[in-house]
Formats: C-alpha cells, structure tokens, sequence
C-alpha cells in the first residue's frame, strides 16, 4: 500500500533535536523524502538523518543559519534541486533565552535582536524562499512551530514570548499572502518535554500551571499535529494549541 507522504518533499528547520526531529521522523515513516536545515546542532542532525535511512527512509541534512537571508534562500534552492520538488516546509528552529518574567532592565537589544532575527525574520526567510517551489505543488503547506507563550504572552522570557506572538500572526498574514496555492498553519504547544527545559523543568512546571490533562506533551504528540496541519486541505490560518488544556 502506498504511504500518504509517497513522493513528497519535506523540509523541516531545527529538524535534528526534540520537536524537529520527531517530525522528521514521522513524515519519512509516512513516505515523506525529508530535508533537515540545521544551524548548530549538526551531530544530532546528521544522526536522525541515519536513524530515517536505517528505517528504509530518505533524508538529508543541510547547514544554514535561517537568521542570514542568502544562506537559507541557498539551502532551500538545494533541497528542491536534490529531491526535484518542495511541498511541505516546517518551521520549527528557534531560540529563546531563560530569564526573569519582569525583570525589564536584562533585556537589552542584543537579546531582541537575536530572538527576533531567529524566531521571526528567520521563519519568514524560509517561507520566503520555499514560497516559489511550494506554489508548484497541489496541496501544499507550511506549519509554524509556534508556542502557548505567543497566545499568553507569558514563557521563558518577555522577548520569546513577543517573538512567538509574531509568528502566530505572521502565519495568519502568509495564509492569505500565499493562498490559494499554499496552506499556512501554526503549532503553538505549551510545555514539551525536551532539552529545551532541562534545568529549568520547576519553571516549565510553574508556567504551565495546572493542566487538566495533567501530563506535560512529547515532541511524537506535537509531530502527530504537524502531520494533520499538513495535509488537512480545509484548513489555512489556523493557531493550533497543543496545551492539554493549559488556557482553558
């Protein structure tokens, strides 16, 4: 029987660690070729690349830091001259800073500018540059890897929050920018049990607050969503919340 993602093409950013990694694992078991852009992680990159071949998968694993314009326009160019077609991009690379909610004399405009230049200017790069090849494609998508702390305004720090809060409203701009040839979806997961918290797990817990589901979600619960933003053809524009129930 032939898989759903058979002969599509996937890139995912930060797809080597945590959220990224599970969603790269999954489309290349759906039958998605998967395309991984990394920027610093490249051991963890390159080794979910041999874990996706060993399971009879396809992928490959590019370096580019989506913050610089003309690397990532360059990467994604490569992608769809390897595999000959882009149809879904996953943004998920991001960066934050763990710092004190309402200390405002720490933020300076280095931790702006880097935040920003990453988790927003860096998201819009890659649609940007993936934009031509997707529109090439019938039902192709884009999912944002949002967070709860861009619906909130509340997460690990005052600027991470803010830039999460841009991406759910870029996702909502790109929807009609794009439409009708390219779906636009976010993400937008509360606390997720990966590196991204570890040695702040008592912060993750504080921030999550009480959670009617009482259980904190994996990176596989937020890749099962990615997988359903991507191929469902009647949605567009959309923040998805991944919370277990968090802002009820």
């Amino acid at each position: 029987m032939e898989l759903s993602l058979q002969h599509k093409t996937a890139i995912v950013t930060g797809g080597g660690t945590g959220i990224g990694r599970a969603v790269s694992t999954l489309l290349a078991r759906q039958g998605a070729s998967v395309a991984i852009i990394y920027s610093r992680s490249e051991k963890e990159a390159r080794e979910t690349v041999a874990a996706i071949a060993e399971a009879g998968g396809r992928a490959t694993a590019l370096r580019a830091d989506i913050a610089d314009a003309a690397a990532t326009h360059a990467a994604i160019a490569a992608v769809a001259e390897s595999f000959g077609r882009i149809d879904y991009l996953v943004n998920n690379a991001g960066i934050t800073r763990q710092m004190k909610f309402d200390d405002l004399e720490a933020i300076d405009d280095d931790i702006w500018d880097e935040l920003l230049a990453v988790n927003v200017k860096g998201t819009f790069h890659c649609c940007q540059a993936a934009a031509p090849y997707l529109r090439q494609q019938p039902g192709s998508a884009i999912v944002n890897i949002g967070s709860i702390a861009g619906e909130t305004g509340y997460g690990s720090s005052l600027p991470y929050a803010v830039s999460k809060s841009a991406v759910h409203g870029m996702t909502r701009s790109l929807a009609r920018a794009l439409a009708p040839s390219v779906r636009v979806n976010a993400v937008a997961p509360g606390a997720v049990a990966t590196r991204w918290w570890q040695g702040n797990e008592e912060k993750m817990q504080a921030l999550s607050g009480h959670l009617p589901l009482q259980r904190i979600s994996t990176p596989e619960d937020i890749a099962a969503l990615v997988l359903t933003l991507l191929t469902a053809e009647s949605v567009t524009g959309q923040i998805l919340r991944a919370e277990n129930g968090q802002t009820l």
